[in-house]
């Protein structure tokens, strides 16, 4: 749940830019059939299984239109909702229930689906002792929802943005002229509270890094034979990290090897949508 200071600095501003992409001017299906304020209600219903995630977006979306829109919260985020399952009541003008719909629906589908895709990874590798990440491949302005989710349904975040740690990747490596230069570079340069995570492709990189002392070597887009030869070289000298097109579908590939996190860009560029419906909309 995003605290109040969250709340009011980075995400209402967000909500409502996403509002006035939905609403240029008017919204003039609902004033077309609603020319005063008229109470009423509506019933939020989950229509799959999964984790819901986002109620506190949901509800805030038409809390923003009018604040005496009330929310009636019958599930938390987290929670394992079942299909049919009534998540919520809306009490409130019909015209701001109708005018928010679909933006707070958007956000909740999206939040609950990378939460539930992201939770069924996480179970995947349960025994192994490896840490789920996410990873910056967000849409863009939505990052705070995506890698909340990610949290929600029990994964770890990576670096939220560029400001929060080093990590060399192919293009910088390039750009610096080779993987020692690279992390010699980094260690000259940021301070020393900051680890140096570097990525590799090839056994020969693994031994740079190690050599040049990098605090974390992501063995990048490697089969398990070479991942295990990586590991063999690195010898607890490092963390270590996979990365690399890692699904829900090819995740055990890595049971039994010795890593300490897998990163997926999966869990929030390709994690479908939940199904979730507002129904039942009537005047009170």
């Amino acid at each position: 749940m995003f605290d109040e200071v969250t709340l009011k600095i980075s995400v209402d501003p967000l909500i409502l830019s996403a509002i006035k992409e939905d609403i240029t001017s008017e919204d003039v299906t609902t004033n077309a059939i609603m020319r005063q304020p008229q109470a009423g209600e509506a019933d939020l219903i989950c229509k799959q299984d999964g984790i819901i995630c986002g109620l506190q977006v949901f509800a805030r979306t038409f809390e923003l239109l009018d604040a005496n829109t009330k929310v009636e919260l019958f599930a938390k985020d987290g929670d394992e909702v079942k299909k049919g399952q009534l998540m919520a009541k809306l009490h409130g003008d019909i015209r701001v229930l109708l005018c928010g719909e679909r933006t707070a629906l958007n956000y909740l589908q999206r939040m609950s689906g990378i939460a539930t895709y992201t939770n069924q990874i996480v179970k995947l590798l349960e025994g192994t002792g490896i840490k789920l990440l996410d990873t910056r491949k967000t849409s863009p302005n939505n990052r705070i929802f995506e890698k909340y989710s990610v949290r929600i349904g029990g994964g770890n975040n990576h670096r939220y943005n560029l400001t929060d740690g080093v990590l060399l990747k192919d293009n910088h490596i390039g750009a610096a002229g080779g993987v020692t230069k690279a992390i010699t570079m980094a260690k000259e340069y940021a301070p020393f509270v900051r680890k140096i995570e570097v990525e590799v492709e090839t056994l020969e990189q693994v031994k740079e890094a190690v050599a040049a002392g990098a605090d974390i070597i992501m063995l990048d887009n490697m089969d398990r034979e070479t991942m295990q030869q990586a590991i063999d070289i690195i010898n607890g000298s490092a963390e270590i990290e996979v990365s690399g097109n890692v699904t829900k579908e090819n995740i055990e590939r890595l049971n039994g090897l010795k890593v300490d996190y897998v990163s997926s860009g999966a869990l929030t560029h390709s994690a479908p949508i939940m199904d979730i419906s507002l129904k039942n909309m009537h005047q009170v």
